[in-house]
């Protein structure tokens, strides 16, 4: 398979509803928290709508298309700098070889990191989401349309830098990692429980820094299970290879 690199950009415009004869127009972030404030005859009301209904459609039928094709998707979320671009470069590198990996990269704007991944020799493909703040299943099913994966292979999903919207946006994935790094704040999993919530795996990355820093790794992981009692957790550096092991492991279908 020769490497590719795609690019698919999206304005972040106003998404449009509909509820009790009200015609909404509601931004992105509104519509996201689903609960939408407008003005009608001089009166602030306030609509909760299931404005993901859509959303959930799509993701259905993008898990079903990937489930016929023995594709597995696993959906990378992280706060910006927590590593998940050094932590894909590790990956494909380290798997190369053993199965068929491709890329889809969600970022606002740039191919910065789409550049970083075809660098590997790995298909990938940029979704700039302008304004928005994560992708949505209809973004995955269009980069799915381009990067056509193979059968049987690995399809990693970087998402947008940021632990609250994309937690919210099934994309038909079969899996969600929540990257942490040991430079950020041992308190993420309390601070931001909806994402930790999601998951299934948490990654804390760059342990090798842990000399320098402050954080609590063991303690990190109770908070985090203290949102998400099922959740896993695994310790690694994607720099120095420490723990990856038991990532790839993880990333295995047969788990």
């Amino acid at each position: 398979m020769h490497p590719q690199v795609g690019v698919l950009t999206r304005e972040a415009g106003g998404v449009l509803a509909e509820a009790g004869g009200v015609r909404v127009e509601a931004g992105g972030v509104l519509s996201e928290a689903g609960a939408v404030r407008t003005e009608v005859g001089g009166e602030t009301i306030t609509l909760e709508q299931k404005v993901l209904a859509k959303n959930e459609t799509l993701a259905a039928r993008n898990r079903q298309w990937l489930a016929t094709q023995d594709i597995v998707a696993v959906n990378l979320m992280s706060s910006p700098g927590a590593g998940k671009t050094t932590l894909l470069e590790r990956t494909i590198a380290d798997l190369m070889g053993r199965r068929a990996v491709s890329v889809v990269e969600g970022d606002q704007e740039t191919m910065l990191d789409a550049d970083r991944i075809r660098r590997t020799g790995c298909p990938v493909v940029q979704v700039n989401t302008g304004a928005g703040c994560h992708l949505d299943a209809e973004m995955m099913r269009d980069a799915l349309r381009v990067l056509t994966p193979a059968i049987g292979s690995l399809v990693l999903v970087e998402n947008v830098g940021n632990l609250v919207c994309p937690a919210l946006f099934d994309l038909g994935e079969r899996s969600r990692v929540v990257i942490i790094s040991v430079t950020e704040g041992t308190d993420k999993p309390l601070k931001y429980p909806y994402m930790f919530g999601a998951a299934d795996l948490v990654v804390i990355n760059k342990v090798d820094l842990l000399p320098y820093v402050d954080f609590d790794v063991d303690r990190c992981e109770r908070y985090a299970r203290s949102v998400n009692p099922d959740v896993q957790v695994l310790a690694v550096s994607a720099t120095t290879g420490e723990g990856l092991d038991a990532w790839y492991d993880w990333l295995t279908p047969e788990r």
